[in-house]
C-alpha cells in the first residue's frame, strides 16, 4: 500500500499528508490550507510520538517483504504447498511456471484483501475512537496474526493469520500517517511524515535481509523465525499506541476541547497555542458541516481529480512494482538464480528501493511532479523492454541460459526499474491526489484512492504468478505497455502542482488546463457563495471550550472569538 517529500512554504497542507505507500486517512480533519506558521517547538514528546507511530510502516513493509521470501524456501512449500514443491524438485514443467498455484498466490494477496475491507472500518474507528486507539487495534491485529503465521500448522492457519496482519494494515494505514501530519509542527510536518514511508522501505529490506538469513538454517524452520520477527515492529506500535497522546484535532474533533487545548500545549511546548486552537477549532467545525462527501465527489466539478486519483492508483499497480516486490526473490529463482543468490538479489533491489525513495524528498518541490512521471516513465519502459529481451532470447520453457553476466544485466535493470518507480509513481501516486481534492471532498477522495490502491494491489499480488506463466517473458512487455499508456496520459491529462497552494488550485490548475477547465463551470459559483457567507465568529473560553457568534456551548463561556 510506497515516499513523503519537503515541504515548501507555499502548500504545506498537501504535502503534509505526504506521500506514502500505503494509504491515506479516509476519517478526521486538517487544519487550514493556507500553510500558516503557528509558534511551536520541537518537542521531545513529538519527535518520540512520531517514531513510535511509524513503526506501522515498517510493520506493513516488513509484510510485503517477507512473502516472497518465504514462498521461495523449499520447507516452507513442502509443508504448505507440497505440489509447487514437487514440481519445483521434478524440473518437469516450464521454467515460468514452476510456482504457478492460487494458494500460493492467496497467502499474499490475502493481506491486502483484508486490508481493502479493514480500511472501511477504521475509517469509523478514526473519527469516533481516535487515532491512537486505532492504532492500538492495529498493533493488536499485527501481533495475533504474526502468532498465527509463526506457529502454523496447515494453510487454513497460515491464510488466517495474513488476513489479521491484512486488518492490522487497514486499520494502521489509515491511523497513522494522519497522526503524524497532526501532531507534527507545520515546517517539519513532511519530514515526519518521511518516516513512514521510510519505514516502509526499510521493512522491506530488513525481511529480505533476514529471509536471506534463515533460508540458511538446515533445519527448515527459518520460514517460521522470517514470520514470526513481524512480531518486533507489531509489539513496537502496540508499545508506541500506548504511549504516545491523542492529537488535539482527534480531541476536538469529538467535542473534548479542553483536552485537546491541553495536549496542544504539551506538544507544542508553549504557553501561545490559541491561534492553532482556534483554527482547528474551525477546521473541526467546516468538516462537520459537510454532510455529504461522497456524493459531492459526483458533481461536475469534482470529476477531473477523482479521474486523477483513481487512474493514478491503478497505474502505480500497473507498473508491476508490487508484483516484483512481492515475488522477488520467487522472480529471480524462476529466471535461474539460486535460492541464496535469489535471496540476495532481493536484499539488492530492496536496498535501491530505500536509496530510491530519498531521492524524491529532495527532488518533487525542485523539479515538479510532471518531470519526475514522465522521466521515470521512460527509465521503466526500457528497463522492462531490456529484461523481456534477455529472457525471451535465454530463458526458454525448460532450458535456462542465463549466465552470470546476463544475470547481472538482469538485477541492474530490475534496480533501474525500482530506483525509478521509488522517486515517482510510488510517492507522487500518494501526494497528487492529496493535494488536488478541495477541503469539503478531500476525506471521501482520499478514502476512494486507499480502496482503489489496495483492489489493484490485490489483484496484481493474486494473478503475478499465474500471468508470469502464460505471458511467459511478455509479462514485462504488458507492463511496459501500460507503462507507455500512463505516460501519455501524464503527458496530456495530469497539470502541474508544484508551488500552488492548495486554496488556489482550482484557479491556476484546474482551469488553465487545456481539457479539465470545461468541468470548472459551476466552481466560481460555489466558492463565491461560500465567499458572501456572514463571518462567523468562533471561540474558547478559558477552560477551552468553543463558542460561536458570541454564544456559549453550554458550559457558559464567551470569553474570546476568532474572526475567519
Amino acid at each position: 500500500m510506497q515516499p513523503s517529500v519537503s515541504v515548501s512554504s507555499s502548500f504545506k497542507f498537501g504535502t503534509s499528508f505526504a506521500v506514502f505507500f500505503a494509504t491515506m486517512p479516509a476519517g478526521g480533519f486538517s487544519t487550514a490550507a493556507g500553510g500558516a506558521e503557528f509558534e511551536a517547538k520541537i518537542t521531545p514528546i513529538v519527535i518520540i510520538s512520531c517514531v513510535m507511530a511509524a513503526t506501522g510502516g515498517l510493520m506493513f513493509g516488513y509484510d510485503v517483504g517477507v512473502s516472497g521470501g518465504v514462498t521461495s524456501m523449499p520447507s516452507f512449500l513442502k509443508k504448505f504447498f507440497p505440489m509447487v514443491h514437487r514440481r519445483i524438485e521434478e524440473g518437469g514443467d516450464s521454467n515460468y511456471c514452476k510456482y504457478d498455484n492460487q494458494g500460493l498466490q492467496l497467502f499474499t494477496s490475502s493481506l491486502y484483501l483484508a486490508g481493502l475491507t479493514a480500511t472501511f472500518f477504521a475509517s469509523y474507528t478514526t473519527r469516533r475512537l481516535g487515532r491512537r486507539p486505532t492504532m492500538l487495534i492495529a498493533g493488536v491485529f499485527f501481533i495475533i496474526g504474526t502468532v498465527l503465521n509463526a506457529a502454523a500448522q496447515n494453510i487454513e492457519m497460515l491464510i488466517i493469520g495474513r488476513i489479521l496482519l491484512g486488518c492490522g494494515v487497514g486499520f494502521a494505514n489509515q491511523a497513522v500517517p494522519l497522526f503524524l501530519s497532526e501532531i507534527a509542527p507545520t515546517r517539519i510536518r513532511g519530514g515526519l511524515n518521511i518516516l513512514f514511508q521510510l519505514n516502509v522501505t526499510i521493512g522491506i529490506l530488513f525481511a529480505s535481509l533476514i529471509n536471506y538469513g534463515t533460508a540458511k538454517i538446515k533445519e527448515g524452520w527459518g520460514w517460521r523465525l522470517s514470520l514470526g520477527l513481524a512480531g518486533v515492529p507489531a509489539g513496537l506500535l502496540t508499545i508506541g499506541a500506548l504511549l504516545v497522546v491523542e492529537t488535539p484535532n482527534s480531541l476536538i474533533e469529538r467535542g473534548r476541547f479542553e483536552e485537546g487545548k491541553a495536549t496542544l500545549k504539551r506538544i507544542r511546548g508553549t504557553e501561545n497555542i490559541e491561534p492553532e486552537f482556534l483554527e482547528l477549532v474551525e477546521a473541526s467545525r467546516i468538516a462537520k458541516e459537510v454532510k455529504h462527501p461522497f456524493r459531492n465527489l459526483l458533481r461536475r466539478r469534482n470529476r477531473p481529480q477523482i479521474i486523477i486519483a483513481v487512474a493514478l492508483q491503478i497505474f502505480q499497480q500497473l507498473t508491476g512494482i508490487n508484483a516484483i516486490m512481492f515475488y522477488a526473490p520467487v522472480l529471480f529463482s524462476t529466471l535461474g538464480f539460486k535460492n541464496d543468490a535469489a535471496l540476495y538479489s532481493a536484499v539488492i533491489t530492496g536496498a535501491v528501493n530505500v536509496a530510491s525513495t530519498v531521492v524524491s524528498i529532495y527532488s518533487v518541490d525542485k523539479l515538479g511532479r510532471r518531470i519526475l512521471l514522465l522521466e521515470a516513465g521512460v527509465q521503466m519502459f526500457i528497463s522492462q523492454v531490456v529484461i523481456a529481451v534477455i529472457l525471451g532470447i535465454k530463458v526458454k520453457d525448460d532450458t535456462n541460459n542465463l549466465h552470470n553476466a546476463l544475470a547481472i544485466v538482469v538485477v541492474v535493470m530490475v534496480c533501474t526499474f525500482v530506483s525509478s518507480f521509488a522517486w515517482s509513481w510510488g510517492p507522487l501516486g500518494w501526494l497528487i491526489p492529496s493535494e488536488t481534492f478541495p477541503l469539503e471532498t478531500r476525506s471521501a477522495g482520499q478514502s476512494i484512492t486507499v480502496c482503489v490502491n489496495l483492489l489493484f494491489t490485490f489483484a496484481i499480488a493474486q494473478a503475478f504468478l499465474s500471468m508470469l506463466c502464460h505471458f511467459k517473458f511478455g509479462i514485462f512487455l504488458f507492463f511496459s505497455g501500460w507503462v507507455l499508456v500512463m505516460s501519455v496520459f501524464v503527458l496530456f491529462l495530469l497539470p502541474e502542482t508544484k508551488n500552488v497552494p492548495i486554496e488556489e488550485m482550482t484557479d491556476r490548475v484546474w482551469k488553465q488546463h487545456w481539457l479539465w477547465k470545461r468541468f470548472m463551470d459551476d466552481d466560481g459559483e460555489d466558492r463565491r457563495r461560500y465567499a458572501e457567507e456572514p463571518v462567523k465568529a468562533v471561540g474558547v473560553n478559558g477552560r477551552g471550550a468553543a463558542v460561536k457568534n458570541g454564544q456559549s456551548n453550554g458550559n457558559g463561556f464567551d470569553s474570546v472569538s476568532y474572526q475567519l
